[in-house]
């Protein structure tokens, strides 16, 4: 009798849950075991600073359907405490050991905490679960003190926007001169800090706190410019660090995430992937340069992708080659981006319009494209996005187009749901070239080309299709896995359902998969239904600690919530209760 092999996902974020789900739709069909830190099931992390805070969605309102039948053991509310890569096994609390045959390391990022900073006061927040949101939510409701958001990167860009919409005071205190300027450029990042302090949040930037006073009547912050504030709200939106606490003395390499090959193994282990956020790998689309990617889109694609190396193996698996791409709406304005505008050398206007605010500004390196930032210009970014990624193609042994549309994975008889077969691309118009008018020597297509949609009101409307590209070589597939029968010839399964050629839009995903409206950030999303084995039930947050008693002084302005129902109450079949831990060791 064949061993029975357990996978063990480490990670109860949507990297996990999509890991798992790709495992069972490439035919695996022995135990997986995810183990979470977090009390809840996963869930979608986006609408923290967004929906949930102004109380147009409830907390069972953000839970991550599964696509698949995962019959699969959860272990939340239960930390990693280390692992032994030589005997296989994670070490739990209580000082149980989990044995594992391939292992999935998806456990997300941890909030980065600043020195001096008072974490211990009941007013000062991060904004990384649905209690921190919570929290800081009933904290918003009980004081008529402005709120301080503590950085300028994306999360405090839209929760101080949606603050603002809140009707109370605002100020963004950061140590960079302008807002998002890493992330879009010094250009964007001028003309999206003026759309800020157009709107009436106050900007502290250029500053940094030196001291923190916490009072009766609030927290004082004094600034290094000498400006002091008295904040009912503390948000430290600081940046994170990955978690890999757990992993240190494991023998793998940590420095800032895991690193891993370019197919998502790690580095060294043809048994252990990672995937998401605490991942650091090479993207051979654009250099060999390892870097971590906090998107959520790309959680969604590495993990899917992490499954298919996983069960391929190092021999056969292709490296992992996303254009990344990211979102962002901030006081009405969409921003889009793709690819990695960091690595830009110069920019250029890509979007001839007469309106102020729309644009799409194209970061070059070398003479082409390496990424993108709209603001208000959905259709012509998903344009350019093409253009893009044949710019940024890698021309690594991709595989054509006919050989592409006939591989079907192999699924053994007792692999759950329905087979899919041979796929045939629908055709790919070739958008209509032009030069590019007062810029580098590259062409992109025409507005008037292929018709694109944007399928989601906050993000680009992109699937989850998974680029592939070549192997490394050296390593095997897991032991005892069923391997599909493409992968044994040397090609990734998954191909099938990805983009052929590292990216151009043609096949579509196989896999019978209903939308996914949480992997886009389209707005509220059903619970789903119960199943045998799936996401288990979201346990709502306890009250948070209790609050000083603020000044009673009048403020200039009135914080105004939406209240849909009781928060604190169940709704919607959402339980309390944590699901019995099962033994699994």
């Amino acid at each position: 009798m064949r061993k029975r092999e357990r996978v063990v996902v480490v990670g109860g974020g949507v990297a996990g849950l999509r890991t798992a789900e790709r495992l069972r739709e490439l035919g695996f069909t022995d135990e997986i075991v995810l183990v979470g830190a977090e009390p809840t099931p996963p869930y979608h992390r986006p609408p923290l600073s967004k929906q949930l805070l102004c109380g147009k969605l409830r907390p069972s309102d953000l839970l991550l359907p599964s696509y698949t039948e995962l019959d699969a053991t959860w272990r939340l509310n239960t930390p990693v405490l280390g692992m032994d890569p030589r005997r296989q096994v994670v070490h739990l609390p209580g000082g149980e050991e989990l044995r594992y045959d391939g292992l999935v390391i998806a456990t997300g990022v941890e909030p980065r905490h600043l020195p001096g900073v008072p974490v211990h006061d009941p007013r000062v927040h991060f904004l990384h679960t649905v209690d921190e949101a919570l929290a800081l939510r009933q904290n918003l409701q009980r004081t008529r003190r402005p709120l301080v958001v503590l950085g300028a990167g994306f999360i405090g860009c839209e929760l101080a926007s949606t603050a603002h919409h809140l009707g109370g005071e605002v100020t963004i205190v950061g140590r960079s001169k302008v807002l998002l300027g890493k992330a879009v450029g010094p250009q964007l990042a001028e003309r999206i800090t003026d759309l800020h302090r157009g709107n009436g949040v106050d900007l502290a930037l250029g500053e940094k706190v030196l001291h923190w006073l916490p009072q009766q009547q609030g927290v004082v912050l004094n600034l290094s410019s000498g400006q002091v504030i008295v904040a009912g709200a503390v948000v430290v939106c600081a940046g994170s660090v990955p978690a890999v606490n757990w992993l240190r003395g494991s023998g793998l390499t940590i420095d800032d995430g895991v690193l891993c090959e370019p197919t998502c193994h790690v580095l060294g282990r043809g048994d252990i992937v990672a995937a998401g956020d605490v991942a650091r790998w090479p993207n051979l689309r654009f250099d060999a340069r390892p870097r971590r990617v906090e998107h959520w889109l790309n959680a969604i694609e590495m993990g899917r992708h992490a499954a298919e190396s996983l069960l391929a193996g190092r021999a056969a698996a292709k490296p992992f080659t996303p254009i990344p791409r990211f979102w962002s709406e901030q006081h009405g304005m969409r921003i889009q981006g793709a690819g990695i505008p960091a690595l830009g050398e110069d920019t250029v206007q890509l979007l001839p319009s007469s309106r102020a605010d729309q644009s799409v500004t194209g970061f070059v390196r070398g003479g082409r494209l390496v990424g993108l930032v709209a603001l208000n210009s959905p259709q012509a970014l998903l344009s350019w996005t093409a253009e893009l990624d044949r710019q940024t193609r890698p021309r690594l042994h991709a595989p054509d187009r006919e050989s592409v549309a006939t591989i079907t994975p192999a699924r053994p008889p007792s692999a759950r749901g329905r087979v899919p077969g041979p796929v045939t691309p629908p055709p790919f118009p070739a958008p209509n070239l032009r030069p590019t008018p007062n810029g580098p020597a590259f062409t992109g297509p025409a507005f008037n080309g292929p018709a694109f949609t944007d399928a989601a009101p906050n993000g680009p409307g992109f699937s989850d299709a998974v680029p592939n590209g070549p192997a490394p070589a050296n390593g095997a597939p897991l032991r005892g896995v069923p391997v599909p029968a493409a992968a044994r010839n040397g090609r990734s399964a998954a191909v099938a359902n990805s983009w052929p050629g590292n990216g151009i839009p043609g096949p579509l995903p196989a896999s019978p998969a209903p939308p996914r409206p949480a992997d886009q950030n389209s707005g509220p999303l059903p619970a789903p239904a119960p199943r045998r084995g799936g996401p288990p039930s979201l346990p709502l947050p306890a009250p948070p600690r209790p609050i000083p008693r603020m000044d009673p002084k009048p403020p200039t302005r009135q914080w105004s919530f939406t209240e849909p129902a009781e928060l604190d109450a169940p709704a919607n079949g959402i339980s309390r209760q944590i699901p019995r831990r099962r033994r699994t060791g």
